[in-house]
């Protein structure tokens, strides 16, 4: 398997505090960090560059939920070789917020949206090329977009400056025949992009679908330590680290990290495969119903939970 053109995104402090409400110590993202660099990894994406004024609920949340570059300064007074990457979404960042990359910790901005708002997302893309930085567009909920969707939307990326397109696989549905068919139908109509993947764990799937999303050439691969991510969580990225050939990674630093902060957080909070987003993976949809039944007292009643769920109206 060929893997020696592949780079690894770390998102455990973006994806994972999906989890936590962004409630992480500055020694844990620092520790982070340092593990990361250690282990060759190419990308950290250390959280959301997205406007607090933009967003209600904002002070409940940690600082990695809205980057501050002073704040981040202080957290990374020293880089490393790993690049610092931040997700923006739209609506909900103001772009005169964004310091040209020149006067930025931050390399990388990604930005995420639905299909219908693909237009909105090559705007962003453009005024943070313009500012310098590197540059995806991840269109999230890929196995809902209708196929005519798809190709317009290929159209106007084809003719953008953005760097990577992101297959991005929200509800954990997919298997690797459908990686296979969506890596072919990206490279086919976007000969002139790199590609990026981001997996969900929902039928423990993340790591093959994103094994087999960079045998075909796929560049970019997120992942998340100890899988940590909304819902059942991320490719691990350990798994890649150990497993990816004829590349720079160590696994060791990871295991170091994992020991000293992730076992006591996976026991405070709870990410990862469970049957819940089982059945929200197997029915193609966001796995907010089984996040609302995990923190009720039903939380166990599956056999429930299916049937509610395989009723037209079921939700919560």
């Amino acid at each position: 398997m060929k893997t020696n053109h592949c780079k690894i995104v770390d998102c455990t402090v973006r994806d994972g505090g999906l989890v936590n409400n962004w409630d992480f110590s500055v020694e844990f993202v620092q520790d982070l960090y340092a593990s990361l660099n250690a282990a060759g990894v190419d990308y950290m994406e250390i959280g959301y560059k997205n406007s607090p004024k933009l967003m209600k609920g904002s002070e409940a949340a940690g600082p990695w939920r809205f980057l501050n570059e002073d704040f981040l300064n202080k957290v990374i007074p020293n880089k490393g070789d790993t690049k610092l990457s931040a997700l923006v979404d739209i609506g909900r960042v103001d772009e005169n917020d964004i310091l040209p990359r020149s006067e930025s910790l931050l390399d990388l901005i990604r930005v995420a949206c639905y299909i219908k708002d693909v237009d909105k997302g090559l705007d962003l893309v453009q005024k943070f090329h313009d500012l310098g930085y590197e540059t995806t567009i991840n269109i999230m909920a890929l196995s809902n977009v209708m196929d005519n969707d798809l190709v317009e939307a290929f159209q106007m990326i084809k003719e953008s400056p953005v760097d990577v397109v992101y297959i991005v696989d929200s509800y954990g549905s997919l298997d690797h025949n459908d990686f296979k068919f969506l890596v072919e139908k990206f490279q086919e109509h976007l000969p002139n992009k790199r590609l990026g993947v981001h997996t969900h764990n929902n039928m423990q799937l993340a790591f093959s679908n994103t094994l087999v999303a960079a045998e075909l050439g796929v560049e970019l691969l997120d992942a998340s330590v100890y899988g940590m991510g909304r819902g059942a969580g991320n490719c691990p990225t350990e798994l890649l680290l150990t497993h990816l050939k004829n590349t720079k990674y160590h696994l060791r630093p990871s295991l170091g990290f994992i020991q000293k902060h992730m076992i006591t957080m996976r026991e405070k909070w709870e990410w990862g495969y469970l049957i819940p987003y089982l059945v929200t993976g197997t029915l193609d949809e966001h796995p907010r119903s089984a996040m609302s039944l995990l923190a009720s007292p039903d939380r166990d009643k599956y056999e429930e939970f299916y049937d509610r769920m395989m009723t037209p109206e079921g939700s919560f």
